[in-house]
């Protein structure tokens, strides 16, 4: 196996700068009146792979900057794909937000800037970027002031769904008349209830996390964190009143971080501490089914299948982050080598990751507290 860490910037920072700056100090207005972080501290926090043009498009973290980029395999660099020219100043991220149809790459923004700007800033907005041509149009602001941590596609429907934040609702964009239809909330406001992406099952019914408010407690309860799901035939959500469980059979229920439809007819979830269930999307019942690190931090946001019939992510967290092989068919998983490149880089933490059909996996590190982030290539 053999690792890279690709470079788009090789910006290194203080280790006062985290400590003092990034975790209590500095707001959203100091970034962009810093502009030497501001544009340089970036994540990579979506990546998309396009055999076609033979390119790894990747969605950045930027506070005041170009926020999508491509690595161009065959040239061995990054490439300009020109999105700035098409972005508001307010697009600040493409989170888990972009989706491949064909040529067709669609995108939805999500923000950095806080609610004291919610008036002025625009809203999250579709974008369609034609690849062959190199030109990206927008298509709308599905709510206006609103923005997009995670989009899913529906091209059976040609409907482009959205998780929003803040507030926390979902929303479904329809590529034809461009028209929007607000589905209804799922967070109270009380606690960020999302988890990083959502996610199609075979039905076409859209799935994402919940949270219920627990306004008659002075803390947020160990059972708000919910699975919900949205039925385009049925029109409406359907709020559970469970979730994944806590794999100690403690009362209440795990937060969600990442959903995974891996084309077997069940889906499969991961949070805590990057424990993985499998949910049954007849009842949203889940299974715990392991933890693949339980003795560091750890989490696992993304998984990708290849060809050999295995899915691939990242595991681990703080540096010290792993392959991780899972089958489906088993429900099964088994830890791989460390992400390191062996020139003194390690893998701070993965945030997306996305497999070519040569079977090499491209995974998207992001919040590195102390560089920029970089797109990490490995050839399994």
């Amino acid at each position: 196996m053999k690792i890279r860490a690709l470079k788009l910037l090789d910006r290194h920072y203080p280790p006062t700068f985290h400590a003092e700056h990034v975790d209590s100090r500095w707001n959203y207005q100091d970034f962009l009146d810093h502009p030497e972080w501001g544009k340089d501290w970036i994540s990579f926090d979506g990546v998309v792979s396009h055999e076609g043009s033979n390119r790894i498009y990747c969605g950045l973290t930027r506070f005041d900057g170009e926020i999508l980029t491509a690595w161009d395999r065959k040239a061995e660099k990054f490439i300009d794909v020109g999105f700035e020219k098409e972005m508001d100043r307010y697009d600040a991220k493409f989170h888990r937000s972009m989706e491949l149809s064909g040529d067709s790459l669609y995108l939805a923004t999500a923000l950095l800037h806080d609610i004291d700007r919610y008036q002025e800033a625009p809203g999250g907005g579709i974008y369609r970027h034609d690849i062959p041509s190199g030109k990206t149009e927008k298509l709308g602001i599905p709510i206006p002031h609103n923005y997009i941590q995670s989009c899913a596609l529906d091209e059976k429907r040609a409907v482009i769904y959205n998780m929003h934040f803040t507030p926390e609702r979902l929303s479904a964009f329809e590529l034809d008349g461009r028209k929007t239809r607000d589905l209804g909330p799922i967070g109270s406001g009380m606690q960020m209830a999302q988890g990083e992406n959502i996610i199609l099952d075979d039905q076409g019914c859209v799935w994402c996390a919940w949270g219920a408010t627990k306004a008659w407690l002075s803390t947020e309860g160990s059972d708000v964190w919910r699975l919900c799901k949205y039925d385009p035939d049925a029109g409406r959500i359907t709020y559970y009143n469970h979730g994944l469980p806590r794999h100690d059979g403690t009362h209440g229920f795990t937060k969600v971080e990442g959903l995974f439809n891996l084309g077997t007819g069940v889906l499969y979830a991961s949070g805590g501490n990057g424990s993985l269930f499998r949910i049954e999307p007849q009842t949203a019942r889940a299974t715990y089914l392991g933890t693949p690190i339980s003795d560091k931090p750890s989490r696992l946001t993304s998984l990708a299948m290849h060809s050999d019939g295995f899915a691939y992510g990242i595991t681990g967290r703080n540096g010290e982050c792993r392959l991780l092989r899972f089958d489906p068919n088993t429900d099964t998983f088994e830890l791989g080598a460390p992400i390191a490149d062996g020139e003194g880089n390690a893998m701070y933490q993965c945030h997306d990751v996305a497999i070519t059909r040569d079977g090499t996996l491209y995974a998207g590190e992001n919040d590195s507290p102390l560089r920029s982030s970089y797109l990490w290539e490995i050839t399994l």
